[in-house]
């Protein structure tokens, strides 16, 4: 395996390296705006750096385009339809679990994210480079744009580490004459170069005193502030905390010491947000971290991605609703939970129903019922997913099931087989849905957390449950890792805490957190990157994909809700998944793969 990478291979990079800055100023040659005029005046320098939030595909994007609310807006690749949580709906999303290559042969909807974040590198670089050059600005907007040029630089290197692995950490401009084989890093390299960037970033922001952008809860401002969009001192912190869990991770190998190191840093990037007043939203306001506000109190950084009704297709319909939702007969795909996820919702007792054997000792002990699965379940199962007899404004209640009428099937409204997209599960998305419709119109906001208030406690308890156990802690902190869990399990009414079967030792716990995670950040993008981290990711895409939908039938002691449920494999084999190695990362294009002889990729495995 080669230890250098050619940095003119990486899909269009080199443009990215080399691009000049008028054209990154997206102004004519006409109007005459020289590099003096950009590294000069503070409006000018502000506005090239403003690139980095762009969110045009066509523009090849920048930091909000990795964002799932953006992807989605972008026409780009969902994550969760090529994995075994969700099925596309029609055939053509997902149809990326088969093909020759690492997401089949429609790999290009993975989108322009690696040219985007080497552009933003290029950008930060340059920007860092130059801010000496700056005649005007106070010290507060230097200092502020100075933080946001290593925070952005940290987070584009740390989101082509998630999909390439590991690259060059590139801190400085590179010029035609410099040298292009530039060592790729080992991983843990990588991410202690994001944490670096980060420390950093947290210094200047705390000098523009930018540690949050908005007064705090009950001020007059609160999450309104004119800059809301961009990251501040305690985002840094939680961007180093994730991408020091993710040098601990066993995809990398991580050490003891690795662990102990992402415990430390994410408790204090927990005690940061608290002292900025960060604090999760509570269930009554669960999906203000999805739709209906432009921020919550929880994201410690937000991307905000405008409104839009049942018919804005540009934005949520293309791929996020089904067609019964907006009526398109030929289009709007959906994101399908598959029974496989929803195993991962526990009963409100805390009994896991993730295999076969769960099952049956949950059933044994009156918990559970498979011929009445939607009884008494993690609350979150309600807030995330449609399913059958569900309750929804417009319909009245979710009709996903079929029947036998006269010895011909018929089917219900939601699984009307005019619709190309439709659910072949049994389920739909609820959690980012807005539930606009045409038979609920509305014009939503939508938003997404590019990281929140929850995540860091998972990513607690995962580090300090790996250097000390479940009931350690990390120096200092005053919360073990079963705290952690047990604290966000405490805002959903009437679920148990962890069960303490599951809370003596690592290993048994380990599966414990794993779960709360797929389920608390379920459709935020985060699984498809966890089942690869954790190397999980064989067994996960290696099992079929289930679905469960209903046969009318009439009510019966066996069949008390008058639906008979059978677990079935998707039976079209586009919608499984096909497993193998290479799809720990993202593909390069062999165009450009075999343009260079000293290329191989990072095999992790």
């Amino acid at each position: 395996m080669k230890k250098y990478i050619i940095i003119l291979l990486l899909s269009g990079m080199l443009g990215s390296l080399f691009i000049s800055c008028e054209e990154y100023l997206d102004k004519a040659p006409e109007a005459g705006l020289s590099e003096e005029d950009v590294f000069t005046k503070y409006d000018n320098l502000f506005k090239y750096f403003e690139w980095v939030y762009r969110e045009d595909r066509n523009a090849n994007g920048g930091v909000f385009y990795c964002s799932y609310i953006s992807g989605v807006r972008a026409g780009s690749l969902d994550f969760e339809t090529i994995t075994n949580i969700a099925d596309g709906g029609r055939v053509m999303w997902g149809i990326y679990h088969q093909g020759p290559g690492p997401l089949g042969d429609n790999n290009v909807h993975y989108g322009p994210r690696l040219t985007a974040m080497f552009k933003c590198v290029r950008i930060c670089n340059m920007l860092l480079e130059n801010i000496d050059r700056l005649t005007d600005g106070t010290q507060q907007e230097i200092d502020d744009l100075i933080a946001q040029a290593y925070f952005v630089r940290g987070y584009a290197h740390m989101e082509v580490f998630r999909l390439w692995g590991p690259m060059p950490y590139i801190t400085n401009v590179i010029g035609p004459d410099d040298l292009w084989d530039i060592p790729r890093l080992t991983p843990q390299g990588t991410m202690h170069g994001v944490a670096a960037d980060m420390d950093t970033a947290m210094i200047f922001f705390q000098k523009a005193g930018k540690m949050r952008r908005d007064p705090g809860p009950g001020e007059v401002g609160h999450l309104n502030a004119f800059d809301q969009k961009k990251p501040n001192g305690v985002t840094a912190a939680a961007i180093k905390a994730r991408a020091l869990l993710w040098a601990a991770s066993p995809l990398y190998n991580g050490t003891q010491k690795d662990w102990e190191d992402a415990a430390k840093a994410t408790w204090q990037a927990i005690e940061l947000a608290k002292q900025y007043k960060y604090e999760m939203v509570s269930y009554e306001n669960y999906y203000d971290n999805y739709y209906g506000t432009r921020y919550s109190n929880e994201m410690l950084w937000g991307h905000y991605a405008g409104t839009a009704n049942q018919s804005t297709g540009s934005l949520m319909n293309k791929h996020l609703l089904v067609g019964v939702i907006t009526g398109h007969k030929t289009n709007n795909s959906g994101t399908c939970p598959s029974q496989n996820h929803v195993d991962m919702y526990e009963t409100i007792w805390g009994d896991p129903l993730n295999t076969e054997e769960d099952r049956a000792a949950a059933t044994a002990l009156g918990h559970y019922n498979e011929q009445d699965p939607f009884k008494d379940r993690d609350p979150r199962f309600y807030l995330n997913i449609v399913y059958n007899q569900a309750p929804l404004p417009g319909f009245g209640k979710a009709d996903i099931y079929y029947e036998n009428v006269d010895g011909q099937t018929k089917y219900s409204e939601w699984l009307d087989p005019s619709y190309a997209g439709r659910t072949y599960t049994g389920y739909t998305i609820r959690k980012t849905w807005g539930l606009n419709s045409l038979k609920n119109p509305g014009t939503v906001p939508y938003t997404c957390s590019m990281i929140r208030l929850g995540e860091l406690y998972l990513n607690y308890a995962e580090a300090v449950n790996e250097a000390y156990g479940p009931n350690g802690s990390a120096p200092g902190a005053t919360m073990t890792a079963v705290d952690a869990i047990n604290h966000i399990r405490a805002k959903y009414p009437g679920l148990a805490s962890v069960q303490s079967r599951f809370t003596t030792n690592k290993d048994d716990f380990r599966e414990r957190i794993r779960n709360e995670r797929n389920v608390e950040l379920s459709f935020e993008h985060q699984y498809y990157y966890d089942i690869r981290r954790w190397k999980t990711a064989p067994v996960a895409m290696g099992n079929p994909i289930i679905g469960m939908i209903a046969e009318k039938v009439p009510v019966s002691e066996q069949y008390p809700t008058g639906f008979k449920y059978e677990r079935k494999a998707l039976e079209d084999p586009n919608r499984q998944c096909v497993w193998f190695d290479a799809k720990y990362y993202m593909p390069f294009f062999s165009t450009e793969y075999y343009k260079m002889k000293n290329f191989d990729p990072y095999e992790p495995w």
